[in-house]
């Protein structure tokens, strides 16, 4: 059975009624390739989004109530359009009504629905599980609220990003950039997205792999985006950007400094934290740019050094790796066949990627597996990743 039937039938298994008017819609995690914590800077990116998804099979509602279902929890979550407000406490549910709320603070009509939610995209996992549930939960109350809704060619993509984004800052309370939802938005298959998140230009580049596979690596290790660690992290950015600014006035992110401005003003930055924080930012942003170079000339050696590069930097200057992290890394760079290995997502456990030649991954996996346990006690998960594209009705 496909996706779209299995939910439409969970739709109404649970809710009942009739099967008209109910819609399907996806939205995929991503893989950010090299440009970590950087987005929140007004720097790079160079993500790709996954072909695993978030879904949401949906049928409207005229009284306003959102009724809303996970199909592995298996109990309804309810609340008010006109009440929003209690949902912020929510175990499981905040984040679509979050979105729902940012939706009508854009003006935005919602009537109401009822919605099953089914998702693959690891939770966790550093692979933007959040921002795969934001961008299909705007797709599926929209599709809800107005019947003439089509395709999702018929909105502009790129508001519901930035409308994901704002519900997870102002509705859930974590800081994130826009990476992540225009990633989930706007991705396309087999290209990576080169993005400028200071004023949202991006350009898809193809990703041309020559014998080689991504090759993702779950630590199994449970993290959450609204930890203090992450926002205290971005903390730590602005303060070194107020330091910097005293000699480049014009400057408004950290990303708008270059490694000859940083060399010449960063030691004014006499916190080595927040020196250390601010060197990860604009030494990462250089090396997506690299990137960049390095995959329109189908180098995919120096691409792999520059991952390499990443995580070192994400690991010694910005400190997000930990124990599980840089056991996956570390192994991953004595298996032959490895270009380049780097842990993705914003840290405190989740993911690494890897690159791989393709007649090398059986090796890999079994390599991986058997040293991570060793290492750490426990399993990681590994699955080759295939690129998929954006936000869309099935």
């Amino acid at each position: 059975m496909d996706k779209k039937t299995m939910l439409i039938d969970k739709l109404i298994d649970v809710y009942q009624g009739e099967k008209d008017q109910i819609r399907v819609f996806a939205s995929p995690g991503r893989v950010n390739l090299i440009g970590e914590h950087t987005d929140y800077n007004g720097g790079y990116v160079l993500p790709a989004a996954l072909d695993m998804n978030s879904y949401v099979a949906v049928r409207p509602r005229n009284d306003r109530i959102i009724r809303m279902m996970a199909t592995d929890l298996g109990y309804i979550v309810e609340v008010s359009l006109d009440d929003l407000e209690p949902a912020k406490k929510l175990k499981w549910g905040n984040y679509q009504a979050g979105v729902a709320h940012e939706l009508m603070q854009h003006g935005y009509k919602l009537t109401g629905c009822d919605m099953i939610c089914h998702d693959e995209v690891p939770l966790g996992s550093g692979l933007s599980s959040s921002a795969a549930i934001e961008v299909v939960t705007a797709l599926a109350l929209l599709g809800a609220a107005d019947t003439k809704f089509g395709t999702c060619t018929d909105i502009d993509m790129v508001e519901i990003a930035l409308i994901g984004q704002k519900s997870e800052n102002n509705f859930v309370g974590v800081s994130c950039g826009i990476m992540d939802q225009f990633s989930s938005a706007m991705g396309k298959k087999d290209k990576v997205i080169f993005l400028d998140c200071k004023d949202l230009s991006y350009e898809l580049i193809p990703l041309k792999m020559a014998g080689h596979k991504l090759v993702i690596t779950n630590t199994n290790k449970k993290r959450s985006l609204g930890a203090v660690k992450y926002n205290e992290r971005r903390s730590q950015c602005d303060l070194a950007l107020a330091i910097l600014k005293k000699d480049l006035p014009n400057i408004n992110f950290l990303g708008e400094v270059s490694l000859e401005d940083f060399e010449k003003y960063g030691k004014n930055i006499t916190d080595p934290i927040l020196y250390k924080r601010a060197r990860h930012v604009i030494t990462e942003d250089y090396r997506v740019l690299l990137s960049v170079e390095a995959l329109r000339k189908d180098d995919l050696t120096g691409f792999g050094e520059l991952m390499n590069q990443s995580h070192d930097s994400l690991r010694d200057d910005y400190e997000v790796t930990g124990d599980e992290l840089d056991a996956l890394y570390e192994i991953a760079l004595t298996i032959p066949g490895v270009l380049g290995s780097r842990m993705t997502g914003a840290g405190f456990g989740g993911c690494t990627v890897s690159l791989v030649k393709e007649d090398k991954i059986e090796d890999f996996t079994k390599v991986i597996k058997e040293q991570y346990k060793a290492r750490i006690g426990y399993d990681c998960t590994v699955y080759t990743a295939t690129i998929g594209d954006g936000g869309r009705e099935l």
